[in-house]
């Protein structure tokens, strides 16, 4: 065992001094997937500003900036092929601070904040950690074994749309149906509900479940959709975020179901000369569609 050691060692310290790019120079596209997650990061800071400096509005719009800019650039890197170790790291210190600390801020500052003795802030810190808890394990799944179809769902709630629907209760305020920062505990125990829903194992709807390809004549709708929902959000984005929340909160039950019926389904039996079913790793899996992109 002790001449091993020297080899050992020697591989540490080799591991150790593994540059993140392996080459000299850089190609350009390597580096575009990294400015939009700069720019994600950037819009994450400045909603933390916004909420200190009480203009909750801007405060949310940078939050939903943040997200859709973190959707993008996970797949331009797939596109340009452009994934760098470099570039998973940068998203998940991204998706923690613009998902995690950016949104607890927010609610802090907004309506917990009134709470006695500290709590708020201590439920604030919990829905931040469950972020960082989150995205931990996505980092130290990336290598696990999973089937195809268990792609189409995420385990949990991503941090993106846990960050989006953590802050329904300013959207229902900027409605103006009711004050609901009179009910602080409501809000404690809602953003706490959040918290627990990022770190489950519930099964939620990942966006390959509309798959790679769409047909011809679904093309025009889809510009319309996107379009009209843009629109929305522009005009009405308090009524937009709120439906766009409920609903996707909506699918959770759905999507739980029908992940059992399919795991309870048979597994297809290989026939004699065939290859075995393909199985999919986390890496695969995980956040790349719209929480924690590694590139």
């Amino acid at each position: 065992m002790d001449h091993l050691l020297p080899r050992l060692e020697e591989e540490e310290r080799r591991r150790h001094r593994r540059l993140l790019f392996r080459h000299n120079k850089i190609p350009v596209r390597m580096l575009v997937p990294n400015f939009f997650t700069l720019l994600s990061l950037c819009a994450g800071l400045t909603a933390i500003r916004m909420a200190i400096e009480q203009r909750y509005e801007y405060a949310i719009a940078l939050v939903v900036i943040a997200a859709l800019l973190d959707g993008v650039d996970g797949r331009l890197a797939r596109a340009l092929r452009a994934q760098s170790r470099f570039g998973a790291e940068l998203d998940s210190l991204a998706d923690f601070v613009n998902f995690g600390v950016a949104p607890a801020v927010i609610l802090f500052v907004w309506g917990l904040g009134g709470l006695p003795r500290g709590f708020g802030w201590i439920v604030a810190m919990v829905f931040a950690l469950a972020t960082g808890l989150r995205l931990a394990r996505f980092n130290t799944m990336l290598e696990v074994e999973k089937p195809k179809w268990q792609s189409d769902y995420f385990t949990g709630m991503p941090a993106p749309a846990g960050a989006i629907t953590v802050l329904l209760p300013l959207y229902l305020d900027g409605l103006g149906l009711f004050e609901v920062r009179t009910w602080p505990w409501l809000i404690a125990f809602y953003t706490t509900a959040m918290a627990a829903l990022l770190v489950s194992t519930i099964p939620t709807f990942s966006g390959k479940l509309m798959g790679e390809r769409i047909a011809r004549e679904f093309v025009l709708p889809i510009f319309v959709s996107a379009a009209a929902l843009v629109a929305l959000l522009v005009t009405y984005p308090y009524g937009a975020l709120t439906l766009l929340t409920l609903l996707y909160l909506g699918t959770i039950p759905v999507s739980y179901r029908r992940f059992e019926l399919k795991l309870k389904e048979p597994a297809p039996q290989p026939s004699v000369g065939t290859e075995p079913p393909h199985v999919t790793r986390e890496a695969d899996v995980g956040e790349m569609p719209a929480g924690e992109t590694k590139h």
